[in-house]
Formats: C-alpha cells, structure tokens, sequence
C-alpha cells in the first residue's frame, strides 16, 4: 500500500507542479498560490464539519502548522531561485529535499534492505536528471543556489511534519484543513506586503476577468496539493518513510511527461535517462 499512495503522490504533485507553472504565466506566482489554497480551505473545511473530524483535534496538528508555515515560504524561495534561473539547475536541485524525509526515517530507527538503499539511490538519481539539470552554460548566482537549497529542506520538511500530524482518516482531513489555513494566512499576508510594495496581485489589464476565468484551474491545483499531501501521510503511516519520501517524490518526472504530451515539449536526453533511472528505482523499491 506504501508504493500505490507514494505513486500517487507523485502523480497528484506532478500535475500540480505543470498546472501551477502554466498558470504562472497568466497569473503572479503567490497570488496563483494563495487563491488556490483559498479554494482547498474551503473544501477541506466542508469535509471536516461533514466527518466531524474537529473532534480528532490534539497537540500533534502542531506538527500540521509547522507544514503550513514551512510550505509558503519554500515556494517563494523557489519561485524566487526559478527567477534568477536557470530553471534546469533550480528545478533538480528543488528535488533534493527528499533528503529531509529520508534521513528523518533513518533517525527514527527504519533500516531498508540493500535493495531498497538501490533502489533509493538510483531513483534520487534519476528524479534529479530527470529536471534535466544544465551541465554547461552561464554560471549560477549563487543566490538562486541558495534559494532553492532552502526551498528543497522546506519541501522536504513539509512531507516529514505532514506524516506527524495525523493517525486517522478524520483526523487526517482535520490536519490538512490546519495545514492549508496556515498556508492561506502566511501566504496572505506576504501577498500583502508585496502589494504595499507595488507589486500587483492580479494583471493590471483584465486581472479579475482572468482570475474567475483561470478559477477552475487554480481549484485544480489546490486540491491536486490537498490530495498529493494526504495521499503521502497515508503512505509515510503505512510503510518504510524512506520509501515513501523517495516514491513520492518521483514528481518531477510526472511533471516533464505532462509537458511532453500536453505541450509537446521535447524530453532532452538527460531527461528522457532520468525517467528512466526512476523507474528503475520504483522497481527496486516495490520489490523490496
């Protein structure tokens, strides 16, 4: 059950990650993140007073505000790092926080067997390949290294408090509900200071006429993250954290896929090897 929710996590978080980014084009970045979280709030919320998941509240939904404290502020820092570019180093270097889930795993007294240690070893390699990283060209700011380093511990961290903040199925729509209120409250309130710093939140030609047109999608992504991360604290609870972590992070193959069949961009040759590495590593982990 462990390999099934991780795969879906990834597939959830890849989709996500390509919708995201083609909204980016049309919308700014925080407020295609706030607005679709706005819409995860409220569906999260109706499901929590239809369970009556509140009942499941406790000291471990801490652990569900930490991931939404944490989850704003690592995107920013990789929107940020995508700025300064280039995106084929950021994007890989993004997915390297699998190591904090991983190594918590460890810390927690889970020892894989020789052929999942392979199996996590070659999908790693392969998820980062996969990102199609720029072996030549321009050197990169050091800044935007930065940023993305403490964008990947911030993804990272986010999958490792997310697996805490819940035992049950209600009160694993309760910690998501948190999670994502959090998000909008810290996500809301750094689009405000930009706002007061004069940078718009919506398009300055046909913003609000875009913004309802775009909503469907934006709906999508936001729930989209929603399931992505309950899929993976299902599958941390289930089985081996560092098999899951390193599953679920499959997704930026998911997300290259998706580009090459809905946009017809073309796999790049590291690209194509890296998908190919992390399915070779999927198999060593559900094997072993």
């Amino acid at each position: 059950m462990t390999t099934l929710f991780a795969l879906a996590t990834a597939v959830l978080w890849g989709l996500a990650d390509f919708g995201g980014g083609l909204l980016t084009r049309r919308l700014p970045a925080l407020t295609v993140v706030v607005v679709s979280q706005v819409v995860a709030v409220v569906v999260l919320g109706a499901v929590v007073l239809a369970t009556g998941a509140w009942h499941e509240a406790g000291s471990q939904l801490w652990f569900a505000v930490g991931a939404g404290l944490v989850g704003p502020l690592a995107m920013l820092a990789f929107y940020e790092a995508l700025a300064l570019g280039p995106m084929g180093v950021v994007s890989p270097l993004g997915s390297l926080g699998v190591i904090v889930p991983v190594g918590a795993g460890l810390a927690l007294g889970e020892r894989p067997g020789l052929g999942q240690f392979a199996g996590i070893a070659v999908a790693v390699g392969g998820i980062v390949l996969a990102g199609g990283p720029e072996l030549r060209g321009a050197p990169v700011q050091r800044r935007a290294v930065a940023l993305t380093l403490v964008a990947a511990f911030g993804f990272g961290a986010v999958m490792a408090l997310i697996s805490h903040a819940s035992t049950t199925l209600a009160g694993l729509f309760l910690a998501l509900f948190v999670q994502r209120v959090t998000n909008v409250a810290a996500g809301g309130a750094a689009l405000w200071v930009r706002t007061r710093r004069g940078a718009p939140a919506l398009p300055t030609d046909g913003g609000r006429a875009i913004l309802w047109g775009l909503l469907p999608a934006l709906a999508f992504v936001g729930l989209a993250d929603v399931a992505a991360n309950g899929t993976y604290s299902v599958a941390a609870q289930s089985g081996p954290v560092t098999v899951a972590a390193v599953l679920s992070s499959l997704y930026p193959v998911i997300t290259a896929l998706a580009a090459f069949v809905m946009l017809k961009e073309r796999l790049r040759t590291v690209q194509a090897a890296g998908a190919g590495l992390a399915l070779a590593g999927t198999v060593l982990l559900a094997a072993g």
